[in-house]
């Protein structure tokens, strides 16, 4: 069996994390497990995250969500497969 895992690392959250949202959603169906992950605590709340996907689909479909997410300023996007 193969995992597909998409890798995105988005830097300035609060105003690029819904053109992110935007995209996810175009490509929910694609998506079966969604983790996002930041630093937070009383005191702080990071404005860098990671969002951990792990995907199913035709090859040209991620690979058309992947060039999306990378199109975004301080985004990097990166799928790996296992």
């Amino acid at each position: 069996m193969t995992y597909k895992v998409i890798l995105i690392k988005i830097d300035h959250r609060s105003t690029e994390a819904l053109k992110v949202q935007n995209i996810l959603t175009e490509y929910g169906c694609n998506i079966k497990v969604r983790l996002g992950l930041h630093e937070v605590s009383k005191e702080y709340c990071a404005n860098d995250g990671l969002v951990i996907l792990e995907v199913d689909g035709k090859s040209e479909e991620l690979d058309t969500m992947l060039k999306g997410l990378n199109q975004i300023e301080y985004v990097d996007a990166k799928l790996i497969e296992m």
